[in-house]
């Protein structure tokens, strides 16, 4: 027989909040506070190439591959160094680009979705990103905040998964994830044994396998789905 549904667990990029306009804004802060206080990493590696180059290095050190924020981290420090800048800049640096990088807004549906879900369920937040809720301002509906970071591994592993159910005092099968990644978020929550909503706020076809999820356009359509 089927569990019922006692928590749900929620991804924050692309769910809550359209992370593009997000992160091309933060990353145009991070170039410019750079232009003025580490000139020559800044003509050198604009942030079309710093990209590139925290892929790169992304591949050359798996270990910390998962994590934003070290990975964008240790990129600064070594590209500073490489173009004759005081790596010590890495740490201000990330500042400015974390203060950007919380700077959301909320889908419409979002705010009135985590209010009606927040009065019936647990809610938790299964995040590969480094988005900080309570800097943003939603810490107050999460009884658990699961992210790569703190993880030790991303999505769809499992046991990201699992550090939630974990964390909830629940099983997994009684948690149900939404999430707008086919393969990280619906997938990923299937392998570890929950139960997986996909959010589909552009209306893009299945692709792959089919599998066993429900699908919705908007978060306000899951509240009605869930009777909230």
């Amino acid at each position: 027989m089927t569990e019922p549904i006692h928590a749900v667990t929620l991804d924050l990029d692309d769910t809550l909040w359209p992370i593009a306009p997000v992160i091309e804004r933060a990353e145009r802060i991070l170039h410019d506070w750079c232009v003025r206080n580490a000139p020559k990493f800044a003509r050198a590696l604009p942030p079309e190439e710093f990209a590139l180059y925290r892929r790169s290095l992304a591949r050359e050190l798996p270990g910390i591959a998962h994590d934003f924020t070290a990975l964008r981290h240790e990129a600064l420090r070594r590209a500073l160094r490489h173009y004759e800048e005081d790596p010590a800049l890495a740490d201000p640096a990330m500042d400015v680009f974390l203060a950007a990088r919380n700077e959301i807004e909320l889908y419409p549906d979002a705010q009135a979705a985590l209010d009606r879900l927040a009065g019936r369920y647990r809610l938790a937040v299964i995040s590969n990103g480094n988005a900080d809720v309570a800097r943003i301002g939603i810490a107050e509906y999460f009884d658990a905040v699961i992210n790569a970071r703190g993880a030790g591994y991303a999505k769809p592993d499992p046991r990201i998964f699992q550090a939630a159910s974990a964390a909830l005092e629940i099983s997994a099968q009684s948690m149900l994830h939404v999430g707008d990644d086919p393969d990280l978020d619906v997938r990923g929550a299937l392998t570890a044994g929950a139960r997986s909503a996909w959010l589909n706020r552009h209306g893009l076809p299945w692709i792959g396998d089919d599998v066993e999820m429900v699908e919705f356009s908007d978060l306000l359509q899951l509240c009605e789905w869930l009777g909230v």
